[in-house]
């Protein structure tokens, strides 16, 4: 059975604006002057080595102007014969998809691939047989996606609609087909059976046992081992959770849209802001989005911001229904396939294994935190008493009070770190990307080389094309950049895996051979026939077998300059060049991530353990030897001042308590509501049940009450896509800063030791998903003690008991 599973690690703080993340589908399927001395010396002198290619250094130059110079780019990118020919190369050089009906074409070959080895498996009968089921469902998997995740990609960025239309016929006759082998029982009952067997499962991989667990559970939380009249039901109520989650994610909205004021009583706010607002005398005042934001952190009256509060956390009652429906079917559907609730079965295949090990793990976490959340609140009360509009009640700090001072705290503080905008000017994109791959080249011994795009190779012309180079492997991975803001375009960063990593077995190679030798064939040899024109290499640590690698679309929306700066180029906020820093993370762990089965390749591990790469990158962003590698200004070259930027991330952290104190409270409200409970409400309910819980783990969880009325929980849209795991970033970051501290902080200059990236990549990156998360981590602390490879609610709780520092 196959099923489509996004890639849902989890919305995290940089990628929370994403409308989509990488697809992951499985077979189911499913400082200080010293420091400024120091950058500019370690950038002067910074000339990186490689066996794979002796013209590095001029790739590490080329590598800044490409993004900092569109002149440099079109240049650089039409120096191949191909542009000479006006021959397209294909997207991605896809050889099929050299133009829109390619799509239909490049589908049609794909499902005849599938249909053969669906064959192939259902007719397996002896051991020896039976001992290449694992890696031919890997493969039914991997061809499946190679179509699906590349279509999906090029339905949603390329302007062409011609194109954007054959893109969504191939994605739709894909999945029309992995609904056929969702009926199709017999690939279960041979992958079951071939686990079974001792000699077969002694003979197969690690990787191999790995994608043979995750397709089993996955075939068993799609009910495949249902009598056929309760799979029928378990189909019509996934149905209706697909229906109704959507339906309540987007119709969000208040219990009250608007609220009317008299001007005078929004006090605080920008006069020409209110103004906009304004008709006949009165102010409107929308109760949802940033006007509403807006007007909690600045309005200085507080009963005027106490009732636009309440209307700005009171869902309609409709959607409130909504939920409620959505989370009953839920947990029916848990019923039906014999779990005890929808986390629990959510959860067998993430690294906290039960919901009563998230709890473990929130409740751990809330008590290291409480400190800290404890002395923000005595500053925001010192804040409050120091203000001669704080009322009858300076002492106390009420729910609609707490955004007001905030802001007033983080101003002052902001103000006091002498924070203008200049840090941008030694942010410019080139200078941004030149230091991601010299710091990948320090920690990993790989780097980012500029690579020409041939004519049709990417869906704009502002794309860039870099390969992936390692000292000892060569090419290993290619990333397409999207960077530039225009019109119509996504402002939401996202990695995309467009195609993972995976071995081509020397059957698959025959296979190509002969379709490269018809008439008139598309591929000129093999190799290019077997991935159908993408990038493939030989893997060194493989015994040089032919691999398929990674291919990965890098998208964000930086602004370009104003034309009157023609001469200017990009240039990056700090928090636009932590979002790069984290995506890159995300890209990393596809890079590196080279396994031999797709399923388990880069991004395709539990949703619990996916964001630790990229979390982890965040904190190199601000380490100052790593600043020292790129972070120079523009114009005068000359470079940063480390302590600024650290000044920065103290006062952007200055509050984190009451942060982690709010993610800890969802995280038990997402429990509590996938529990069981939902069992016992009542059908078409009116709200009150959620709205008590809701009410219940705010209170137990808060420093500061909230009022009886809210029901906020009609506007936690990450319900839906994230039900059960949303404590998922919180875990990554609370792993991901233990690390950063005794693996890449442990000594002097550790964020560029070679050593600590060596161990980081061996004991986390290489293995993707294909190893358990917990032996990753135990295997990156040098953890000897056992206690958290075993995992388990102990491990939870220990990792909660690290806290998130950073």
């Amino acid at each position: 059975m196959l099923k489509r599973l996004q890639r849902q690690p989890w919305t995290c703080p940089q990628c929370i604006r994403q409308q989509r993340h990488v697809g992951k589908r499985r077979l189911v399927t499913s400082s200080n002057a010293k420091g400024s001395a120091a950058a500019a010396a370690v950038a002067d002198d910074y000339q990186p080595a490689s066996r794979a290619a002796p013209s590095i250094a001029l790739d590490d130059r080329t590598l800044r102007q490409i993004f900092d110079s569109p002149h440099v780019w079109k240049e650089f990118s039409s120096k191949t014969k191909y542009h000479n020919s006006g021959k397209s190369a294909g997207l991605f050089q896809n050889r099929y998809l050299t133009h829109s009906d390619g799509f239909q074409d490049f589908a049609a070959v794909t499902l005849t691939k599938c249909k053969r080895i669906v064959a192939a498996v259902l007719s397996y009968q002896t051991n020896d047989e039976l001992k290449r089921v694992a890696r031919a469902l890997d493969r039914l998997s991997d061809l499946l996606c190679r179509v699906i995740d590349l279509s999906d990609f090029v339905r949603s960025v390329h302007p062409d609609r011609k194109v954007q239309a054959a893109a969504s016929q191939a994605y739709a006759s894909m999945f029309e087909y992995m609904n056929v082998l969702n009926t199709t029982t017999g690939l279960n009952d041979q992958l079951k059976k071939a686990a079974a067997i001792p000699e077969v499962y002694n003979s197969w991989s690690e990787e191999e046992r790995t994608v043979a667990a995750i397709l089993i559970k996955d075939f068993s939380k799609s009910a495949i081992d249902l009598a056929e009249t309760d799979r029928q039901a378990f189909v019509e109520i996934s149905n209706e959770v697909a229906q109704v989650g959507n339906d309540f994610v987007e119709n969000m909205a208040a219990e009250k849209s608007i609220l009317h004021f008299e001007s005078s009583r929004l006090k605080g706010m920008d006069p020409l802001f209110v103004r906009q607002m304004t008709k006949w005398g009165s102010v409107s005042l929308p109760t949802v989005g940033m006007p509403a934001t807006v007007a909690l952190r600045t309005v200085e009256d507080a009963d005027t911001r106490r009732e636009i509060y309440m209307a700005n956390r009171t869902s309609s009652r409709t959607n409130l229904q909504r939920l409620e429906q959505l989370l009953k079917c839920r947990a029916e559907l848990a019923s039906l396939s014999g779990y005890d609730s929808f986390a629990h079965m959510t959860l067998t295949d993430k690294m906290a294994k039960s919901p009563e090990s998230v709890t473990s793990f929130l409740d751990a976490l809330a008590v290291e935190n409480a400190p800290r959340a404890k002395d923000e609140l005595r500053q925001l009360l010192e804040v409050k008493k120091s203000d001669g509009r704080a009322g009858s009640f300076p002492a106390e700090m009420n729910a609609w009070d707490r955004d007001y001072y905030t802001a007033k705290l983080m101003s002052t503080l902001r103000s006091k770190a002498r924070m203008p905008d200049f840090l941008a000017a030694y942010f410019s994109l080139g200078t941004v990307m030149q230091g991601l791959s010299r710091l990948f080249h320090r920690l990993y011994g790989i780097q980012l080389v500029p690579r020409e795009t041939l004519p049709g190779e990417s869906w704009n012309p502002d794309v860039r094309r870099l390969d992936v180079v390692d000292d000892h492997e060569g090419h290993i991975a290619v990333i397409y950049c999207d960077l530039f803001e225009r019109q119509g375009k996504s402002p939401n960063p996202a990695h995309f895996t467009l195609r993972c990593s995976r071995r081509i077995s020397e059957e698959e190679i025959h296979e190509a051979a002969e379709l490269s030798s018809q008439s008139g064939s598309l591929f000129a040899t093999a190799q290019e026939a077997a991935n159908d024109g993408l990038a493939t290499n030989f893997n060194s640590r493989d015994g040089n077998a032919l691999y398929q690698l990674p291919t990965i679309a890098l998208i964000c929306d930086f602004s370009l300059p104003p034309a009157s700066h023609s001469n200017r180029p990009t240039l990056l906020s700090f928090r636009e060049v932590t979002t790069l820093f984290h995506e890159m993370g995300h890209a990393l762990h596809s890079i590196c991530g080279r396994t031999a089965l797709q399923n388990v390749s880069g991004t395709r591990c539990a949703t619990d353990f996916a964001e630790l790469p990229s979390v982890l990158m965040e904190n190199f962003a601000s380490a100052p030897e790593v600043l020292a590698l790129y972070a120079r200004h523009w114009e005068t070259d000359a470079p940063l001042d480390p302590s600024r930027i650290q000044e920065r991330v103290e006062v952007d952290r200055r509050m984190q308590g009451a942060e982690i104190e709010s993610q800890v409270l969802l995280g038990m409200l997402d429990q509590e509501y996938h529990s069981r409970s939902p069992l016992t409400w009542s059908d078409g309910g009116d709200g009150r049940e959620s709205t008590g819980v809701y009410q219940s783990v705010w209170n137990k969880y808060s420093l500061v009450p909230e009022p009886a009325g809210t029901s906020w929980q009609g506007f936690f849209g990450h319900l839906f896509g994230y039900g059960a795991t949303y404590y998922s970033y919180l875990f990554d970051r609370a792993i991901a800063g233990k690390i950063w501290r005794d693996v890449f902080q442990r000594v002097p200059g550790g964020a560029i030791d070679p050593a600590a990236g060596q161990l980081f990549r061996e004991e986390v990156l290489r293995h993707g998903g294909g190893r358990d998360g917990w032996r990753c981590v135990a295997g990156a602390l040098g953890d000897r003690s056992g206690r958290l490879a075993e995992g388990e609610k102990g491990a939870m709780e220990e990792v909660g008991r690290w806290g998130v520092h950073s």
